[in-house]
């Protein structure tokens, strides 16, 4: 059996979250835009209306930040731009160091850890890109539900659980939060990031998805029950 994480939706709350230039709740998305355009500014980056793509986290083979990086090429041909915060493996690093110099008005990089500098990229951006080879669960892609960043994720552990893909029947039904690929695999990573910037200019469905996943109970609260009936059981 497996319990998801919760976040702690005190600290992590686009309505009151005291890191951002702006704040923002489902019903009033114009703060995130604030957030955007702030976010850009603070990168260094042109201050564009185009896709903006996040990566959070540890810079690592599980993490499958590899596999980004070996499509930056075909990203930076799109209209978009990408914002990168964090530390691990010095070769992960180096590379993202260089598509930095090599893109200086497209990457903004900021290696190492910064907690407010997190907030406002889950609240400044429109994608957030994690392409885990495994994740028990997960907290970067909670924190892009609850901001309205909509996360593009491998379907593996708790990724699956927690973002509830784009298809008919869940764009249809509702509840439709995110893009899911299977394969770890670059290709199949690009061709999903692909998929959620053709999503992206149908901005009607967008703000589907968006309110949809900041409307997720991602609460402890929901994750103590699964903990209590879990006990429960074993102990019948």
């Amino acid at each position: 059996s497996g319990v998801t994480n919760g976040i702690d939706e005190v600290a992590w709350d686009p309505a009151h979250d005291t890191y951002l230039p702006a704040q923002y709740h489902a019903k009033d998305l114009s703060g995130k835009s604030v957030c955007k355009q702030a976010l850009q500014q603070e990168f260094g980056l042109p201050i564009l209306d185009v896709p903006l793509v996040a990566v959070l986290g540890r810079l690592t083979f599980q993490k499958g930040f590899d596999l980004l990086v070996e499509i930056l090429p075909e990203l930076m041909a799109l209209d978009l731009q990408l914002v990168v915060l964090g530390t691990g493996d010095s070769h992960l690093e180096q590379q993202f160091i260089a598509a930095k110099e090599k893109y200086p008005q497209r990457i903004g990089l900021s290696l190492g850890f910064n907690e407010g500098l997190a907030h406002r990229i889950e609240a400044g951006s429109d994608m957030l890109v994690m392409p885990s080879r495994y994740e028990p669960c997960g907290l970067s892609q909670l924190y892009s539900l609850r901001y309205g960043t909509v996360p593009i994720v491998r379907r593996t552990g708790g990724l699956a659980d927690t973002v509830v893909p784009f298809r008919p029947s869940t764009v249809k039904s509702g509840s439709a939060t995110g893009f899911h690929f299977i394969d770890p695999s670059p290709e199949a990573l690009l061709s999903t990031i692909l998929l959620a910037l053709h999503v992206y200019e149908e901005q009607e469905v967008w703000r589907a998805l968006v309110t949809s996943g900041m409307s997720a109970n991602l609460s402890w609260d929901q994750s103590a029950m699964a903990y209590i009936d879990l006990y429960r059981r074993l102990q019948d």
